[in-house]
């Protein structure tokens, strides 16, 4: 049975889950501009009156967000209390500082109009490491949730190649979900028109020269994603395979089934012209074939 504070780091785990999605949700209604150009206040007053639709949007986000770090300092005053110096504290420390990076790219947007309907360069770069940065902050919060409660003398089994797969997996689900975040840009700003044509007529007029760079760009992300899903997906079959251990068993088919899902979503996204919804719903599948990718590695390296 879990710990109290396994079930409170299980639920700011899902918590932080939601803001992420809020955060695209702000992306992709084009209301990162609803409080101006002011950070931390909104229009310049603490509380905006008579918003508009978009100010709301973003001033919520911004509530949400400031949620997640007073809960982020609940979770490291709890961390020290049970585990002192060990390394679920240092977990959530490292969550902690991670979520106020979180909020200075956040801030670093708003300050520098890198919102709306910018369609800079700088905003695609900012954007893919808030993304980054974003995973980090994920798995500093999972594995949070992942040491409590177990031993920090596990004895570790050698399987260095397979460590070796399963890092190299984590990276390329990194790059996969940067390229994600640039493609999702793309689709908000300069969106596809479902009655275009056929796919690979839409795929030709998006690689014209005469496009946004963001249009040029959507090819890439689907190509990489591919690739990583067969690669992480062959990684977690593997480990399947070998009977490691239970919690191997348990986040290798996991893995494998979420991997699957985002492979449909993603291609139903292409079809449909990435929809609001299935953008959110494309973005925590993603997060939660991360988190699997991740419990999957530390499930090798300890079981």
């Amino acid at each position: 049975m879990k710990s109290a504070f396994a079930r409170y780091a299980t639920a700011f785990l899902g918590y932080l889950l939601f803001v992420v999605l809020f955060g695209a949700w702000v992306r992709i209604t084009h209301s990162g501009a609803g409080c101006g150009s002011h950070w931390p206040t909104c229009h310049g007053v603490i509380i905006p009156f008579e918003p508009s639709v978009e100010t709301m949007i973003e001033y919520t986000h911004r509530l949400t967000s400031g949620l997640l770090g007073i809960l982020g300092l609940v979770l490291v005053g709890w961390a020290w209390a049970k585990h002192r110096t060990g390394r679920v504290f240092k977990a959530s420390v490292v969550t902690l500082v991670l979520i106020v990076f979180e909020a200075l790219i956040g801030a670093g947007l708003v300050l520098q109009e890198l919102v709306a309907d910018d369609a800079s360069v700088a905003r695609a770069i900012v954007i893919s490491l808030h993304l980054a940065n974003t995973l980090i902050l994920t798995s500093a919060a999972t594995l949070t949730v992942y040491w409590d409660g177990r031993p920090e003398d596990l004895d570790r089994q050698q399987r260095p190649r397979l460590l070796v797969a399963c890092g190299i997996g984590l990276l390329a689900l990194v790059a996969t979900s940067m390229t994600g975040a640039v493609t999702a840009l793309g689709d908000t700003l300069f969106p596809v028109d479902p009655a275009a044509g056929e796919l690979i007529a839409r795929l030709r007029t998006d690689l014209s020269g005469a496009n946004h760079f963001l249009v040029r760009l959507r090819i890439v992300h689907p190509i990489l994603a591919v690739c990583t899903a067969l690669f992480v997906g062959a990684v977690a079959v593997y480990a399947k395979s070998r009977d490691f251990g239970p919690r191997t068993e348990t986040w290798a088919s996991a893995a494998i089934l979420l991997i699957v899902a985002q492979v449909f979503l993603g291609t139903m996204s292409i079809a449909l012209a990435a929809p609001g919804w299935m953008q959110l719903a494309h973005l925590l599948t993603a997060q939660l074939v991360w988190i699997a990718t991740l419990l999957l590695t530390m499930s090798v390296a300890t079981e």
